[in-house]
């Protein structure tokens, strides 16, 4: 090829347009908020405190840990959101394809997270504050443009520091994820699990704001169960991560909201009921506990489950000293059984009382965390 003829070629391949993420009408995408309240959206874990609007403007106080999601479930879609910092060092986050609920012993469900880092957060091997993507807590994902782990890593440095604001437009598909930071793409990553499920903001410390959130649902596909995060099973938080709000203890200075933990903090001989305002019925109910060693706990949930945590055929269940356990308590057509960690154990009709409240009997220091009632 002559000169002249590469010229000419290369100023047709310089005149054309530069590959941009996709692109579609203002028509095509909704609103996620209606920017007065939450409509549409489940305080999983965060109380209404956390969030507030202000001309449109999502606000997050950062406080407690933990997060909100959509009431609806998205498979395929494409999101486009502004995110701002106004602290530096700010942690927050987007989840995709989470379950309904926290996941054990953590304040944050399971899913694909998209990181939202305030720059001067830093970046190290093993994260970046311009768009990282990795799965949590039980959720996995093949990273493009990895370093060995599952954390997928942006090919470009492009957020803005606090105070600006960033745009982010998160591609959900058939199982591959992608996000575009400031109109660039720069994450990606595939044979993500699950692939269907609700999409979440996380309160992490940094004070954030959110507008112009929006979503186009793309058709969806045929997909296996084992793809599809855990539905909606009703559960509501019963504790704030702020404070005893909801609870009444026998001795309230033994008892520190530490965030997303309630802490027992006294010894084995000191008395520290905490039991709730609320009365339940036929509920079902979630909660994760952790105890120390040589310490215990009693669990009344509702008035169908006494728990003895120090009861054979509980404890054999239960992770050692240090560890967390779910334990579940089910009513399904007229039986009643816990999973402890996965494990089911039937209850004996002598472990049902009449008291409807939720009471919590520790016997030494013993943590506590994702309380959930249906």
């Amino acid at each position: 090829m002559n000169f002249q003829k590469l010229a000419l070629l290369t100023c047709f391949v310089l005149s054309l347009p530069v590959a941009q993420p996709c692109c579609y009408a203002q028509d095509d995408f909704v609103p996620m908020f209606n920017g007065s309240d939450l409509s549409g959206w489940v305080l999983t874990n965060t109380p209404h405190q956390t969030w507030s609007f202000k001309d449109g403007v999502l606000f997050c106080t950062g406080k407690p840990i933990g997060e909100i999601r959509t009431a609806k479930m998205y498979q395929n879609f494409i999101m486009e959101l502004e995110w701002r910092h106004m602290v530096p060092r700010g942690n927050a986050g987007i989840f995709v394809w989470a379950d309904d609920i926290t996941a054990r012993g953590v304040p944050f469900h399971r899913g694909i997270e998209v990181q939202v880092l305030e720059n001067e957060y830093g970046n190290t091997k093993s994260h970046t504050t311009h768009g990282d993507m990795f799965p949590i807590h039980g959720a996995t994902m093949t990273p493009i443009n990895g370093r060995g782990g599952s954390r997928a890593f942006p090919t470009e440095s492009r957020s803005k520091p606090s105070p600006q604001w960033n745009h982010y437009l998160i591609e959900a598909r058939d199982g591959e994820l992608s996000l575009a930071v400031n109109g660039k793409l720069v994450t990606q990553g595939k044979d993500c699990v699950p692939r269907k499920g609700y999409i979440c903001l996380e309160s992490e410390g940094g004070v954030v704001q959110y507008r112009n959130v929006r979503i186009r649902e793309l058709p969806a596909t045929e997909i296996s169960d084992e793809h599809v995060a855990i539905a909606n099973r009703g559960y509501q938080s019963q504790y704030t991560g702020l404070n005893l709000s909801g609870w009444h203890a026998d001795a309230p200075s033994l008892w520190k909201s530490n965030n997303w933990v309630l802490a027992f903090t006294g010894s084995s001989d000191q008395s520290g009921t905490l039991t709730s305002i609320r009365n339940f019925k036929d509920e079902n109910f979630v909660f994760d506990v952790r105890l120390k060693p040589g310490s215990g706990a009693i669990i009344d949930a509702g008035p169908n489950f006494h728990i003895d945590l120090q009861d054979s055929s509980i404890a054999k269940h239960l992770q050692a000293a240090g560890g967390w356990n779910r334990i579940e308590a089910i009513v399904e057509d007229g039986k009643r059984w816990l999973t402890i960690n996965g494990n089911k154990v039937p209850m004996d009709e002598a472990s049902q009382k009449s008291n409807g409240k939720f009471i919590l009997k520790p016997t030494g220091p013993v943590d506590f965390c994702n309380l959930y009632a249906t």
